[in-house]
């Protein structure tokens, strides 16, 4: 007896389908407008190529997408707080003024205690005074009187034209001091004065590049000023280092054209040098108006090499132009003596005559100079 097995096909599948090999397969149909719609970017396109996450069960495949334009530099952050304004100060005059009255009170005060010299009552013609001696009304007297001879002589200062205090209290800002002639600063804040002329500034060789990435060495002369005080001495630690970084750096972004370049060449350097500096010393407190490279110079590692490489040029150059100068005058030559006659050349005879005026001029050239 035979059992025969027979395998039927289930009703929602074709004639033409294959049966199933996994039991549990299921299909899920696409969408077309999934595989091809973008997410946003987790990154920023700056840090480099976004890629579009991979969605799970759609079959999508990972996507590259190119990375847009880089925004422009943001110039340094400093605190916006920290703003120069106009310190509280006195005139001179009261300084003064209450530096004599504590020497004075300081004086009534050794009278009245009875210890002042008697040479000194007859100098100063004072009435004769027993006294009660040095007690505790004294004593508080002297401190008062003294006190006020201290923060009175102590707080004097002398403001001078172009040049400025910023003051500081318990490391707090307390303004700027622009004010010039003889005047009276509380003497408890800290002082520091800031140099606000016009300034120029010629550093030392820094390193550069041309535009063919040759390496060089620039001198450069800088005009500037302390605009802002509070920012120029609080917001960084030395502004005129600060400076200096930022004309090496501007150095290492501009190229600057070696010596015997176009004097159109350095100017837009100049101006693309003044205009980096300018923007990054700015939000510092400084203004800078030029910055001009005075001197220009191969770097000692190439020099040799780009000196040989000017002297070949030069030569080159030279030898042209003699060329050019001897084919002028022979061609200038058989011209003349075809036109008027004097003689009747041939090809041949035009080609020897040519060559022997040129081997003529060419060592008279060599033998007289350019």
């Amino acid at each position: 007896m035979s059992t025969t097995t027979t395998s039927q096909t289930p009703e929602s599948e074709g004639p033409g389908r294959p049966a199933r090999l996994i039991q549990n397969e299921a299909t899920t149909e696409i969408p077309v407008h999934l595989l091809f719609r973008d997410e946003p970017d987790p990154v920023p396109p700056a840090l480099g190529p976004a890629v579009v996450a991979r969605r799970q069960g759609t079959g999508e495949q990972p996507r590259f997408r190119r990375p847009g334009p880089v925004g422009p530099r943001a110039a340094p952050e400093v605190d916006p707080d920290l703003v120069e304004r106009a310190a509280r100060v006195l005139p001179g005059a009261a300084g003064l003024l209450a530096g004599v009255c504590g020497a004075a009170g300081c004086a009534v005060n050794t009278w009245w205690a009875g210890v002042l010299p008697p040479l000194a009552v007859r100098a100063l013609r004072l009435p004769a005074y027993a006294g009660a001696g040095l007690g505790p009304a004294q004593w508080a007297a002297y401190a008062g009187a003294g006190a006020l001879g201290l923060f009175g002589f102590g707080g004097l200062a002398r403001g001078r034209t172009g040049r400025a205090w910023v003051l500081g209290l318990f490391g707090r800002y307390r303004g700027t001091v622009r004010r010039t002639g003889l005047l009276w600063v509380n003497p408890l804040v800290l002082r520091s004065r800031v140099d606000v002329r016009l300034r120029h500034w010629r550093g030392e060789p820094m390193p550069a590049a041309d535009g063919n990435g040759v390496a060089l060495r620039v001198v450069v002369l800088v005009v500037w000023r302390v605009r802002d005080t509070a920012r120029a001495t609080l917001g960084v630690e030395d502004h005129e280092t600060y400076l200096r970084e930022c004309v090496e750096a501007a150095l290492a972004r501009v190229p600057v054209e070696a010596a015997g370049a176009a004097r159109g060449a350095a100017g837009a350097a100049g101006d693309a040098l003044t205009r980096l500096v300018a923007a990054d010393a700015g939000p510092v407190g400084l203004e800078v108006f030029s910055v001009r490279p005075v001197r220009v110079e191969y770097a000692p590692e190439v020099a040799a090499v780009m000196t040989r490489r000017r002297i070949a040029a030069l030569d080159a150059r030279h030898r042209a132009s003699v060329l050019t100068s001897v084919v002028d005058s022979v061609e200038d030559t058989v011209a003349r003596l075809t036109m008027r006659g004097l003689v009747d050349l041939d090809d041949r005879e035009r080609k020897a005559l040519v060559k022997d005026l040129t081997v003529a001029f060419c060592s008279g050239r060599g033998e007289t100079g350019p």
